[in-house]
Parts: structure tokens; C-alpha cells; sequence
């Protein structure tokens, strides 16, 4: 259902759309009680008869909303209108990492800036017992004065509850790979080695991913290629990865490391603490 401009929620007026997903469409609207530009997050009909992606819904809002935190997106609130599920959500006033670099290298500087920004949203993540699970340039915004936004915590789960064995054939990623008895929750150029194989993750599996999003952006490209999906995973199981000055950049020995860190396919011997361990070379520099 695509609601027209004009359109009030409540005390929200919908301006315009601003992107559409499986997990529901996303407009441009006014608060006209606080006079504010918001984002509401609408949940398709057909999520809202499903009971298990309505609770996963909910509980998207209910934990982000509970991390009050400069680099994550503010849930303002969770609300039903006519029969319309939607979230309220902070406007960013921005661009996607996947727009803001259109394909290009970033700088050494403006890549380790993003990446610090969204180690920081991460962590406190993480010490909530929240992982997030598709940390993608498409989920993080920059705004126009470079503060970072880490969005969609939609696939997020509590690490105190997630078996392995739960299959949810539905959910709305591209690039999503189902596997048994387990089922792969995310994007699969930026998955972990876990998260391929459909196992319990951790934490770790945002640090895999963010180690990718971390490669992407000083190298220009992906660190694990592949035409189909099955080549992927080959590519993340078993590659490794050229080493970043492969591409003929001077890049200084703590972005190698904290690259090869991030992307051990082994995750027990990669970082076991993103913010603090993974960047404290460059934090302490």
C-alpha cells in the first residue's frame, strides 16, 4: 500500500516517499505537534497478519529505541493508525555510504572517520546485547556534517535469543541465503563465515562485516567477489582477500591490520571487541 502525500497519521502528515524495502516503505513526514521532519517506517499488511515478523517489528523498536547513542538512528516512536503499523523514526538530513562514495575510493581519513562512527554505534550495540547483522553501505547514512548513522536494526537480534534452527523464509534482504538447519539473516557480500554457514552468531559477525564495509571503502571495491550466490560464499569461506595495497594506494600498516583482523575467517582468533581493540591503534594515534 503506497500512501499519497497529504495523508495524516495521526499527528504525522506524510510529505513524500523516501524508499521501500521488504520490511515496509519509509516516507518523509511532518510532526505537526512538535513541528519537526520525521521518517515513519510503515509495516506491510502482510507483516503485520504474520505474528513472528510483527514481534520481530516490535522488537526492532523497542531495543533501538533503548540506545541512546549519537551514531544510531532515533526511534521517536512505535504506533497504529487505521489499521497502519508504523514506526517514527529521526529524519536524516544525508546520504547513504553507497551514494556518498558512488563507487570510488574514499580517503584513508574520511574511511577510518566511517568506520570509527559506526565501530562506536556497534559497540554500544553489542554491550546491549544487540547485533545487528547487515552492516552494508546501504545502512549507514552521512549527513551533511559527516556524523554517521547506523540504520535498520530490523535484523537485529537479542544474543540471548537467537536459535539457530529458526527458519523465516520471509524476510526481506537482497541477497539473502537460506541454509539447514540454520537461516542467514543479511546481504551476501558482507557476511561473516558464521552467518553463511547459518550458525549462532555474536557480535563478531558485525565485525566481519564492517571489516568488509572498512576494505570497500579504501580499496574501491568488495573483498569477496563471486557472479552467483554459491560463489560468494566460496569467496568468503575460503579466499583470502588481495591485501589493500594491491591497489596501488600507500596505506599505512594499521589499516592492513585492523582489516586482516576484522576479516579473519576464524573467529577466534579475530577481534572480539570492535570499538576498543579493533581501532584502538588509530584511536591512540
Amino acid at each position: 500500500m503506497t500512501i499519497a502525500a497529504g495523508t495524516s497519521l495521526g499527528r504525522y502528515e506524510v510529505h513524500s516517499q523516501l524508499g521501500a524495502g521488504g520490511m515496509g516503505e519509509v516516507y518523509l513526514a511532518e510532526d505537526t505537534k512538535l513541528d519537526r521532519k520525521v521518517a515513519l517506517k510503515i509495516l506491510p499488511a502482510e507483516v503485520v497478519a504474520n505474528q513472528e515478523r510483527m514481534q520481530r517489528f516490535v522488537r526492532e523498536a523497542k531495543a533501538v529505541s533503548a540506545l541512546n547513542h549519537p551514531n544510531i538512528v532515533t526511534i521517536h516512536e512505535i504506533d497504529e493508525t487505521n489499521s497502519i503499523h508504523f514506526i517514527v523514526i529521526e529524519f536524516i538530513d544525508g546520504e547513504t555510504l553507497r551514494r556518498h562514495k558512488k563507487g570510488a575510493r574514499l580517503s584513508v581519513p574520511e574511511a577510518l572517520d566511517v568506520g570509527i562512527q559506526v565501530a562506536s554505534a556497534l559497540s554500544a550495540a553489542h554491550k546491549a546485547g544487540i547485533i545487528h547483522r547487515d552492516i552494508k553501505p546501504e545502512n549507514i547514512m552521512i549527513r551533511r556534517d559527516g556524523i554517521v548513522k547506523v540504520l535498520d536494526f530490523g535484523l537485529a537480534k537479542l544474543t540471548e535469543n537467537q536459535p539457530a534452527t529458526q527458519v523465516d523464509t520471509e524476510v526481506a534482504t537482497k541477497g539473502l541465503i537460506k541454509t539447514e538447519p540454520g537461516v542467514v539473516v543479511g546481504t551476501a557480500q558482507y557476511m561473516s563465515p558464521e552467518q553463511v554457514r547459518g550458525l549462532a552468531l555474536d557480535a563478531r559477525t558485525d565485525i566481519f562485516s564492517i571489516g568488509v564495509v572498512l576494505y570497500e571503502m579504501v580499496a574501491g571495491r568488495r573483498p569477496f567477489e563471486g557472479t552467483t550466490v554459491t560463489d560468494m560464499i566460496v569467496s568468503i569461506l575460503e579466499r583470502k582477500p588481495p591485501t589493500l595495497t594491491t591497489f596501488g594506494r600507500e596505506i599505512p600498516e594499521t589499516i592492513e591490520w585492523i582489516v586482516s583482523k576484522a576479516l579473519h575467517k576464524d573467529r577466534a582468533r579475530g577481534c572480539a571487541n570492535l570499538q576498543h581493540r579493533l581501532f584502538s591503534p588509530i584511536m591512540a594515534s
